[in-house]
Formats: structure tokens, C-alpha cells, sequence
């Protein structure tokens, strides 16, 4: 066993002089526990909290993790989109301003699990800290920060939290830091529970850690869905024919509003008269549709589906690729991407690898051509090294944009559709490996067209189908171990345990158990549902690996999302089948305890997948 890590226990307050903290260590595997026992022997009460830290000596390079809300310097440089950044020597007023600091404090449910890694740098070791999202002194804080002067790392536990150096809410003004302490009376006696990691080399060494809390805290948190996996088909494939679907001229809308009435016109004004081709609608969630309406023989989901995508596959852009965005004013346009025309690879990639799936269902001449079309160009596009290229000029093909992993899409695309030309499985085995060095550096980031660069969950999804297609192609345990990796990451975006919710909130008052959802991003921070769309791939990496951790992880999600399916008209002031984008686990956007109330396509869509996958499965 690893040498157990320094580990500092203090008081910080007014209550510091009073306070006698004792200290119990007992081996946990992997890992060991500390148990303190903090005594307040004071004679008046005082405001305090309670610091634990851990350093990593000679960390010139720090790389940090906290699961689902910090990854290495979290933001890159020049990212578009501001959110928390680390920087080594980054102390100004001016630098935190702009997000950017060597010291960060978080609540521990901005957390996918309450914890926080740090390597001293590449090829050396590090330590991790743990505990629970709440104690008995309230909501727990998580610390990073680096000390340029002396060139030390350290992570830390504080309870009560602390935010700071200033509070992140979801966009670029920084909220002042939020401070809470504990009142300490005289002769009180409070117990807190901490664990503690040595950390290999590796930055791979999360994985075993949160493996362990993942099922320490999973045997406390039994999940609650409200319906089972058939109903939840069938209200969800309600949910896009009836609320998202506009046979005018055929698209499902990106959001239509739970308040129908809020506009004076049905909820038209609130509803997003719009439709991407893959991502927050379109082919995807249109396929899903599709394969419940053949299952169940109603024709008119089938209809529906096949005009969506007929409608999509009927308007290439003049390059060869589907457009990005159908808007009902101006018709097809660009994606949302700063690089004017730009066409976001992830999001034809996403449409395409759909179109594939569909097409195996419901053959068209159309849709043969248009997934022919697209990864005949991408193909053609496709670098030296093997990337495919992040966003693409609509009209001229040029590849506008190499940066980031959003080009990981195709592989799943092009190995489903290697049949059609030979071409095909090359081309993604190329991709396969320029991509994998952003699995190795555990970075994978580009993939929503919202966020820029930043590293998203949404990323690990991409990687996880990408890989696993790769293996089951070639049987190679090369990529059968990268896609173990990828989901590895990917699940560090997933939450562990139920956030405690304040009662009088809609999710508290509904008693929303976030075990299985996944934090969006460190940009995005509130729980969605797209990881059910590698749903069978974690059944499938499951099954190749003889490991059930993956395929139990995949379920746990879908109970998950299996709450909050509207059931009936009125159901949490929603219309029967609507599901919300957003749920608030922490104060980002909302406070916490709200619900986003709108109804998102790919949201309703990607439940239903997940559905159809688990049903034919």
C-alpha cells in the first residue's frame, strides 16, 4: 500500500483558539478514512469552520480533477466562453474578474461526487480528498490551490464551504464570494468523516477512487423512478408527436414551453422556432421516434419521423454536409458557432450516425444519399494525422476549425456505415487514433456547439460510442481498453449520490434523486439527460469486458430519468410527455431546487432512446 498522505486539520474563525480536534485513522479500500471529532470548549458560541488539507509537494505543473466541475486548468486560454480557470500565479483582483485564479473553493454540489484530485505533475503522484455533500456543519466545500512561491499543490475539504475567490453562476460576472461558517456552542462535539487517496502517476487513478464512493454512497441513495422502461417509451414518444413535432414543414422544435397559455397564442411565442439536424433535435431524436412507432405499429409516429428526416436529408448544404440549424424565418443556416458559416462537426456527425441507424430500419434512396454525401466529404476533408476536422464552411467545405475533439462523432458514423464504401473503416481507425491522445491526457473537450472548447460530458459520450464502434469492428482489446478509459471519464461527470434539496423547492418537493444524471459541463453546470444516448454502448463495453459496472451505471441513469417524465397534463405544471433540459443542483443559472420549464426535444428524445435500446436489448 502507497505511504499514507500528509493530511492538516485546523480550525479558521473566531472559534480557533477553542476548538480540540481529534484525529482517527482506519484503512478503507482504496484508500483510508479520518474520522475527526471537533470540540468546541469556548465559554461564549463563535463562528468558525472546519479546514482539511492535504499537499502535494513540487507540483510545477498541477493537474486537478473535481468530477463533473474541474479538469486540469478547466478552461483553456482561449476559450470563447468564460467559467473557472486555473492559472499558476493568477492572485489579482483583476484575473479573478475574469474567472481566473491559483486557488479555488467550491460548494460539493456543483460535484458529480464530493471530491478532489491533484497530481504534482506529469509522471508523478498526487492525493485526493472525499467526503459527503452535506456534514453536520452544512454543505461541504472543495478546495484546490497552488502556492507559486514554494511550487506546492493543495486540496481541501471545508466545512462549511466556502466559494471563492469568487462565486461562478454560469456566465462571465463573477458573483462575490460566498462565505458560510458554523456557530459553535460551548461543549459541543461534531463528527466528520473524510477519505484520503494516494494517488499513482497516472491521471488515470480516479477511477478505482470513484469507483469505491460511487458504490459507498449508491448503497445509501435506492433509486425512485416513476415509471417503468415501456411507459416511459410510450410518454416520451407522445411527448415529440404531440408537443415538438410541427408536421410545417416537418421539424421537431427545439423547446416548447410547459406554460401554454404565458404567450396568449398556445405558448407559440416561448416555443423555439427552430431545429438543428442532430444534437437538441433532429435525426436522432426522430429515429427514436421512428423505432417506437415501428415497434408498436402507430403510424403516426412513423410518419412523423420519416417527414423529419426527409425534410433534413431534402437540404444539403452546397458542401456536401446537412446544414446545422433550420430556422422557421430564414429557413437553413449556419451552426452556433462563432466562425461565420461554420458547420459544427459533432452535430453532422451525431445527424449522420442516426441517418444510419435509421436507414437499417426504414430504407429511402434520400437518406442513402445524404449519408453518403456527408461522409464522402468528411472523408475527403479528413487531415494527415486523422482528424476530421471541429467546424466546416458551409458552402465551401473548408475546414474552418481543427481545434478540440468535436470530429469523434464520425468514427461511429463512419464504422456503422463501413459497408457502404471501403473507404469508410480506414478513415475512422485514422481518426481513431488522433483522437485517442485526448482520452490519454483525460481532456476530451469541443464537442456541444454552445461552450466552445471547454471539456464537457457530452464529450465523454462522443468517445465512448466512438471506441467502442472501433472495437466492435475490429475486435482490437486496444480500443476496447481506450473506450474502458472514455467511460471511465465520462463517468466522472455522473452523479454518485442524491443532492439534498431544500424541501420547499419543486425538486425537493418532489423528492428528485440525482443518482445517475450527469453535471452538463464546468461551463453548464445543472443535470441533463444525454448520457442515455450511449446507452447500449455501455452494455456493450460491458459485455466485452466481462465487468457489469458499465451496464449498471447505463440503468442507473435511466431510473434516473425515468422521474420527472410528465405522466399526465398538469404533472409538475408540465403537459403529459414533456421532460426538462435542466434540473438545478446548485446555484448556477437558478437557485437551487428549480426546473427548467421547458420541454427540450433531444431531452424527451434521448429518454425515449434510451427506452427503445433497453426494450430491444
Amino acid at each position: 500500500m502507497s505511504a499514507r498522505p500528509e493530511v492538516r486539520v485546523s480550525v479558521v474563525g473566531a472559534a480557533a483558539d477553542a476548538v480540540e480536534v481529534r484525529e482517527e485513522w482506519s484503512d478503507a479500500d482504496p484508500g483510508w478514512r479520518l474520522t475527526l471529532q471537533v470540540t468546541y470548549t469556548g465559554d461564549e458560541p463563535s463562528d468558525g469552520s472546519v479546514l482539511v488539507e492535504a499537499p502535494v509537494r513540487g507540483a510545477d505543473d498541477p493537474w486537478w480533477l473535481i468530477p463533473g466541475a474541474f479538469y486540469g486548468e478547466n478552461r483553456p486560454a482561449d476559450n470563447a466562453r468564460a467559467f473557472p480557470r486555473f492559472e499558476i500565479g493568477a492572485t489579482t483582483p483583476e484575473q479573478h474578474a475574469a474567472l481566473v485564479s491559483d486557488a479555488w473553493e467550491f460548494r460539493a454540489d456543483r460535484a458529480a461526487t464530493p471530491a478532489v484530485f491533484a497530481w504534482a505533475g506529469p509522471g508523478r503522484g498526487g492525493v485526493a480528498l472525499a467526503a459527503d455533500e452535506t456534514s453536520p456543519l452544512g454543505l461541504t466545500g472543495l478546495g484546490l490551490a497552488h502556492d507559486a512561491t514554494w511550487g506546492d499543490a493543495t486540496v481541501s475539504l471545508r466545512f462549511p464551504y466556502r466559494e471563492f475567490p469568487v462565486t461562478y453562476y454560469g456566465d462571465a460576472r463573477p458573483r462575490p464570494a460566498d462565505v458560510s461558517t458554523h456557530r459553535f456552542t460551548p461543549g459541543e462535539t461534531i463528527e466528520l468523516s473524510v477519505r484520503v487517496f494516494a494517488l499513482d502517476p497516472s491521471r488515470h487513478a480516479y477511477a478505482p477512487a470513484l469507483r469505491a464512493l460511487h458504490a459507498e454512497a449508491a448503497a445509501g441513495a435506492p433509486q425512485d423512478p416513476w415509471v417503468d422502461v415501456e411507459t416511459a417509451a410510450d410518454l416520451t414518444a407522445e411527448g415529440l408527436l404531440t408537443w415538438h413535432y410541427d408536421p410545417d414543414p416537418g421539424v421537431l422544435l427545439e423547446t416548447v414551453g410547459f406554460d401554454r397559455e404565458v404567450s396568449g397564442r398556445d405558448g407559440l411565442t416561448v416555443d423555439r422556432q427552430a431545429m438543428h439536424v442532430g444534437w437538441v433535435s433532429g435525426i436522432p431524436w426522430a429515429y427514436a421516434l421512428l423505432a417506437h412507432g415501428l415497434r408498436t405499429d402507430r403510424p403516426a409516429e412513423v410518419d412523423a419521423a420519416r417527414r423529419v428526416i426527409d425534410f433534413i436529408t431534402g437540404s444539403l448544404s452546397p458542401s456536401g454536409t446537412f446544414w446545422g440549424v433550420w430556422y422557421r424565418d430564414h429557413g437553413w443556416t449556419q451552426s452556433w458557432t462563432e466562425l461565420k458559416r461554420g458547420l459544427h462537426s459533432r452535430t453532422l456527425a451525431e445527424a449522420t450516425l442516426f441517418l444510419v441507424r435509421a436507414q437499417a430500419l426504414d430504407g429511402h434512396d434520400q437518406w442513402e444519399h445524404a449519408i453518403r454525401s456527408n461522409l464522402d466529404v468528411i472523408v475527403g476533408r479528413q487531415r494527415a494525422d486523422g482528424n476530421l476536422g471541429s467546424v466546416h464552411h458551409a458552402e465551401t467545405g473548408e475546414v474552418l476549425s481543427w481545434s478540440g475533439a468535436s470530429g469523434l462523432t464520425w468514427i461511429a458514423a463512419l464504422v456503422e456505415a463501413a459497408d457502404r464504401d471501403r473507404r469508410y473503416l480506414p478513415a475512422a481507425l485514422s481518426a481513431g487514433r488522433y483522437y485517442e491522445q485526448f482520452v490519454d491526457r483525460e481532456f476530451i473537450h469541443g464537442a456541444p456547439e454552445d461552450v466552445d472548447l471547454a471539456p464537457t460530458s457530452e464529450d465523454g459520450y462522443a468517445a465512448v460510442m466512438a471506441y467502442v464502434a472501433l472495437h466492435r469492428a475490429t475486435g482490437d482489446g486496444h480500443w476496447l481498453d481506450v473506450a474502458r478509459r472514455a467511460a471511465d471519464w465520462m463517468l466522472t461527470f455522473r452523479y454518485s449520490y442524491d443532492v439534498a434539496f431544500p424541501q420547499h423547492t419543486l425538486l425537493g418537493a418532489y423528492g428528485f434523486r440525482t443518482r445517475g444524471a450527469d453535471n452538463a459541463s464546468p461551463s453548464n453546470q445543472h443535470l441533463h439527460a444525454y448520457g442515455l444516448v450511449c446507452t447500449a454502448e455501455l452494455r456493450e463495453l460491458s459485455a466485452a469486458l466481462g465487468d457489469p459496472h458499465y451496464a449498471e451505471r447505463a440503468d442507473e441513469t435511466l431510473a434516473c430519468f425515468r422521474q420527472f417524465i410528465a405522466r399526465e397534463d398538469g404533472d409538475f405544471n408540465a403537459y403529459r410527455g414533456m421532460v426538462s433540459e435542466r434540473y438545478y443542483q446548485t446555484a448556477c443559472f437558478q437557485p437551487k431546487g428549480m426546473l427548467l420549464t421547458l420541454s427540450h426535444a433531444w431531452s424527451v428524445g434521448v429518454t425515449l432512446l434510451a427506452c427503445e435500446q433497453t426494450l430491444a436489448g
